[in-house]
């Protein structure tokens, strides 16, 4: 009998040691991309016009129907490595009959933390007081610096989408007795948010925590108007794909509902923030400062308006 055929898979980029030799063991062929930049769509459209069966892709790479006629009775399946799937055409998926899948609930807690992490860095200033000491301007402690910071306990956070990290960023603000606005566009989880303040309650009624604390969704402008954090947990959506999208949720008017002490928390999907009119914001002090860990084009271009020195200055005042 002739030997079976192998599944031939080609991955835009490195997956790992362990991923590889376990594919490799289970009697795959397997090509990786090796270099730490993006392949070529043109690479990606050749190796799979050479007839591959699956497809494995990161964030960085655009497929569409492009790719999926190069691949059109061949490719079986494109496998993306992230929770998210922006880069994938799915009307174009659904044309050829191509299954993509994602690693869901993978970077979950790893996310929440993150974006916890960076609400913590904005609250006590930690970027102006590292800019200071590596410029080695650190004069003699004072109490009233300029980077002076303040708590996050009992302040009010704006948790803007309430799926798998929008929950798992809750559980972790509820534990340092934040007060809680929910939002979500789609989805809903009365009972998780329930489940969050008979805790609050109890942890109150036990003198764990001084003050009461509250948790509730809200309407969309009234999260952004009463919070000191507001942080984005949304996918991107764009006009065409839903009638709630979440492209430039965050935008020039949207910005200016925010209090002027409030801070922005980006770990989303870039383009959910409007980057000119949040640069613009940060300059005219609309709001007290942002972090981001994504960008409307990675890497920044020199051009971005974020990079505008005025803008460090800006979000260093409250």
């Amino acid at each position: 009998m002739p030997d079976k055929k192998r599944f031939r898979v080609f991955a835009t980029a490195r997956i790992g040691d362990a991923a590889e030799n376990r594919l490799r063991e289970r009697g795959y062929d397997l090509e990786v991309f090796q270099g730490p930049e993006v392949p070529p769509k043109k690479l990606i459209i050749e190796k799979v016009k050479s007839g591959i069966d699956g497809l494995i892709t990161t964030l960085r790479d655009p497929i569409d129907a492009e790719v999926f006629e190069a691949g059109k009775g061949t490719l079986k399946v494109v496998a993306q490595i992230a929770v998210g799937f922006d880069n994938i055409n799915r009307a174009d998926a659904n044309k050829y009959k191509i299954p993509f899948t994602n690693t869901a609930d993978v970077l979950t807690e790893a996310t929440a933390e993150f974006a916890f992490l960076m609400m913590g860095m904005l609250a006590r200033k930690m970027w102006q007081s590292e800019r200071l000491v590596r410029e080695q301007k650190w004069p003699s402690w004072h109490p009233f610096l300029p980077f002076l910071g303040d708590e996050v306990t009992g302040k009010t956070i704006a948790v803007i989408g309430t799926g798998r990290i929008g929950l798992a960023m809750i559980k972790k603000c509820s534990g340092f007795d934040m007060n809680i606005l929910c939002y979500d566009p789609a989805y809903q989880n009365h009972q998780f948010i329930g489940t969050i303040q008979e805790l609050m309650d109890l942890r109150h009624a036990r003198g764990i925590q001084n003050e009461k604390t509250w948790i509730k969704y809200v309407e969309f402008e009234e999260a952004l108007r009463g919070a000191d954090y507001v942080t984005i947990h949304v996918p991107l959506l764009r006009e065409g794909e839903t009638d709630k999208p979440t492209y430039h949720l965050i935008n020039e008017n949207t910005l200016k509902l925010m209090k002027p002490t409030a801070y922005l928390i980006n770990s989303s999907r870039g383009p959910v923030v409007d980057e000119k009119a949040l640069a613009k914001a940060l300059k005219e002090k609309v709001i007290a400062g942002a972090a981001l860990d994504v960008f409307e084009k990675e890497p920044l271009p020199p051009d971005s308006p974020l990079l505008d020195p005025e803008i460090a200055d800006a979000a260093s005042r409250d």
